[in-house]
């Protein structure tokens, strides 16, 4: 059986100030040159920024390594508040959907039945450097008709970039107007053609490209309407496309002196209601003297209309962060890197210590920022463990009382939280998943606060008897006992699949605590610290927030909230070794306590055997692990079959169970039954969204590649939702952001019968209709490694701080001549914190000599609206 389409592979147009077309990262490029008319950009219009100083002329001038932009979003979506009721009950069923220049990349869970509903959820998204606006749109879910929009916040990238630590704040919800619910660019040729009195203006219409879909069948009916000094001309409809292509010309008489602009709109046409708004472009004509101009025109809403009053729709508090770094290339950062992972080496008996410099001079705000930094860095240099052995040590110094141990917000602390999360993930899920599935799915009604028991709530224990609030307490008290015990199993049958760096620093914090606090009465004071971390700040939190930690697609309601917060309560008495202080903060948890008892002997045994691992066992099981390709991503999808043939072709989608590793996207029945490889990653071309009206679904995507043969082929796959299936595409782009020959267009239709759905195009070899996305990805906690861009953002911390590091020499060395400050030329500075001044010194001239080149996101100049 064969899923497979038949697509020519294809790169990119030329770029207007390019003598060679722009190739997709790792893509083989063509030496060929564009014509004349599309060698000067639109003056005044502002083009895509890595067009600055790129003829070749200028690239041999150039000085110093090339960088690279990375831009990403740090989003944070907190809560809403005074939402508009949309349901007959008198409340609302939020949920939230975040699009980046239109396109669809997050939605948060639903919210039942409120109008002040809590998310708490954080992405990162990995964007081209050219994006322009983030958009957040409520919306209240309806089971039997479409969903309610209650309103929307967009934050451009100027307001963004205005905001360097972020965007924070309550913003109030706007009401959605259909003329500004535009996307898309339009293909422009214009030029002005000399002739008596004045001349004639020209405007070539040629085509259009990710339309606004306005119709019920996912698509538009569209065609152009260019009007210049009173006259009106018209495109032909393009029916059932958003990306139509019309190349049609339209001629303007000019009149001397006229200041008029050209202005051109795109419309959907409609044959009963009102034809829909699509776009506009305006352009200045005066501009187009010098030369015939050619580009791709970022359609722009309509003039804003007046707007109900703010503060009706309710309000959306939000934290938001662009960040640009221009990251450079690894040789650059191997200094900082190298003094970096010496000193770590060297633990605190080393010379300068810079750890504690730098933990002393980060602010409280930023702190888990640069632990997630400096252990990411560490991991890619094998030092994690050292890294984190440097931190326990300086804290254990200063720490005199051992109820104070790893419970403040220290650099320790915040490190280990981060190295959890990335080095331990996998191990919670499998030690906590099929717990929480199970709080899930039986949706229990669990109280032990007498203060807080309803008992309307939990039915009858017999045909007509109401249950008592004392049978309501013991039921739940079993409950939970029961909840208790099986995760305390799972957790003490889970230390061989612990990963062997995570047991490995365990024993390192382990055995460091004990040297401190050596005595008897501290017998209990090295579990404490390892539960501090493992039960605490891991295991509780995944508990309480599921959705957070992935454990879960939606968040609980508010009877499976209680339930987990209960449980967490149990496992942090647990975790404190059932001490007094835990004990009496909350009474009503005594009939939980022979759980707990027993449950602190289990853990006690459970790290004892945690903790005992050698140097030679685990360096078997990383040799092991290394050995292992675990999967990228893995999970349920639908893949597109077609059956039959000529008129009585029929298409239908299969479930299979998909799993994506650093080598192929395979496929099999069932998880458990032997694997079929479907797709070698090598081969991988493009991943890409499917538009919807292709199958009627807005969660396909498509992943285009070459088989054994150099056949390109395309496999049709269905996900559940948004989110998974941005999911899957931002994975499938991660593993194969390297490899040659990635697309830069493809068609986001289908070819059916004998054209493509998307642009009607007979030719199935046609080249693409739309641009690839693929720098636009979802950072995962799987995620690989990014030493180069952890360097960066380690070094433009310090770069922060630099002042104080100064002032920090200057104390150290006052009086004697090393306080001077750097080394002339040639001189190696001896101690730690010189170097790292010069470091940084080097690192800033690198910056301010290299040129900046991003990778480029489109097949074609990009113009901006100019009115």
């Amino acid at each position: 059986m064969k899923w497979k389409r038949f697509l020519r592979p294809c790169v990119y147009l030329p770029h207007p100030a390019r003598t060679a077309p722009f190739p997709c990262p790792g893509a083989q490029s063509s030496a060929w040159a564009p014509s004349p008319a599309l060698a000067r950009p639109l003056e005044g219009c502002s083009l895509h920024p890595t067009l600055a100083s790129d003829s070749p002329g200028a690239r041999t001038q150039r000085r110093g390594p090339t960088m690279a932009k990375r831009s990403s979003l740090s989003i944070r979506i907190v809560e809403g508040k005074n939402l508009p009721a949309k349901d007959i009950n008198g409340s609302s069923d939020p949920y939230c959907i975040v699009k980046v220049d239109n396109e669809p990349i997050i939605r948060t869970a639903t919210v039942w039945k409120t109008l002040c509903p809590f998310w708490g959820e954080e992405y990162q998204v990995h964007l081209p450097p050219a994006f322009h606006a983030v958009a957040f749109y409520v919306l209240d879910e309806d089971a039997l008709s479409r969903d309610d929009v209650i309103g929307k916040v967009c934050l451009t990238r100027d307001t963004l970039a205005a905001h360097p630590k972020g965007f924070s704040g309550w913003v109030h919800l706007a009401e959605i107007d259909p003329n500004e619910e535009v996307q898309g660019e339009i293909h422009l040729r214009l030029e002005v053609l000399p002739g008596t009195p004045a001349g004639r203006l020209r405007c070539s219409v040629l085509e259009a490209r990710d339309l606004a879909p306005k119709d019920r069948n996912g698509a538009s009916d569209p065609f152009v309407r260019v009007r210049y000094n009173g006259r009106t001309q018209e495109t032909s409809v393009v029916k059932k496309s958003c990306y139509p292509r019309w190349n049609e010309t339209f001629e303007f008489e000019l009149e001397e002196g006229a200041t008029e602009a050209l202005c051109v709109e795109a419309w959907d046409w409609d044959l009963v209601s009102r034809n829909d708004f699509l776009g506009r472009v305006v352009v200045n004509v005066q501009r187009l003297w010098a030369a015939q101009q050619e580009g791709w025109f970022r359609l722009q809403p309509d003039q804003p209309k007046s707007r109900r009053e703010e503060g009706n729709l309710g309000s959306l508090q939000l934290e938001v962060r662009l960040r640009d770094e221009m990251v450079l290339p690894s040789s650059c950062y191997q200094p900082l890197v190298q003094l970096l992972c010496r000193e770590v080496k060297l633990g605190t008996q080393g010379p300068g210590q810079l750890m504690p410099l730098i933990e002393e001079m980060t602010s409280t705000e930023c702190r888990q920022e640069v632990a997630t930094n400096l252990l990411k860095l560490f991991l890619g240099q094998g030092l994690a463990k050292d890294f984190l052995d440097l931190l326990f040590q300086l804290e254990l110094s200063r720490t005199s009382e051992t109820n104070t141990l790893f419970r403040s917000n220290s650099l320790a602390s915040k490190s280990m939280e981060s190295f959890l999360k990335v080095a331990g993930m996998r191990y919670l899920h499998g030690v906590l998943g099929p717990i929480i599935d199970r709080v899930f799915e039986e949706k229990k009604y669990v109280e032990l606060d007498p203060s807080k028991v309803e008992v309307k709530d939990v039915g009858c224990s017999g045909l007509h008897r109401p249950q008592t609030e004392a049978e309501v307490l013991e039921q739940s008290a079993q409950t939970l006992r029961a909840y208790l015990g099986a995760l305390l199993s799972a957790l003490c049958r889970s230390v061989r699949a612990c990963p062997a760096v995570v047991r490995a620093t365990f024993r390192q914090l382990f055995r460091r605590v004990r040297e401190r606090f050596p005595s008897a009465q501290h017998e209990n004071v090295p579990f404490i610290a390892v539960t501090s971390f493992l039960c605490l700040r891991f295991f509780s939190p995944a508990i309480m927030a599921p959705k957070l930690f992935h454990l879960r697609e939606r968040h609980a309601d508010a009877r499976t909230s209680r339930t987990l917060l209960l449980l967490a309560k149990a496992v942090q008495n647990v975790g404190n070794m059932d001490t007094l202080a835990s004990r009496a903060k909350e009474a009503w948890m005594e009939p939980l306590q022979p759980t707990v008892r027993q449950g602190v002997a289990q853990l006690k045994d459970f790290i004892t055997k945690l903790v005992d691992i050698e140097e030679k066992e685990e360096l078997d099981l990383q040799r092991a692990l290394s050995l292992q390709t675990p999967p990228v991503k893995e999970g349920p999808l639908f893949i597109h079959r077609t059956k039959g043939k000529g008129p009585l072709i029929s298409s239908s989608f299969k479930k299979l169970y998909f799993s994506l590793t650093a080598e192929a996207l395979s496929f099999a029945k069932t998880p458990s039954s032997k694997k079929s490889a479907l797709i070698k990653l090598a081969n991988i071309r493009a991943a890409e969204k499917v538009e919807e009206k292709s199958f009627g679904s807005s969660h396909v995507m498509q992943v285009i590649y070459t088989d054994d043969a150099g056949r390109p082929q395309t496999a049709y796959l269905q996900c559940k939702c948004v989110n998974e299936l941005n999911q899957w595409l931002s994975a499938l782009r991660k593993v194969s952001i390297n490899n040659t020959g990635l697309l830069g267009s493809y068609h986001p239709g289908i070819f059916r019968g004998d054209k493509w759905s998307c642009c009607h195009q007979r030719d199935k070899t046609d080249l693409g209709c739309d641009k690839t996305r693929s720098r636009v990805m979802l950072q995962e906690w799987n995620d690989p490694l990014d030493h180069d861009l952890e360097a960066q953002l380690i070094y433009r911390h310090l770069l922060g701080m630099e002042a104080a590091l100064r002032e920090k020499q200057r104390e150290l060395h006052a009086g004697t001549e090393a306080g001077s400050g750097l080394t002339g030329p040639g001189e190696a500075p001896e101690d730690p914190l010189a170097q790292l001044l010069q470091v940084l010194q080097d690192l800033q001239e690198a910056h301010s000599c290299s040129p900046a080149s991003s990778p480029p996101s489109e097949p074609n100049c990009l113009l901006e609206l100019q009115t």
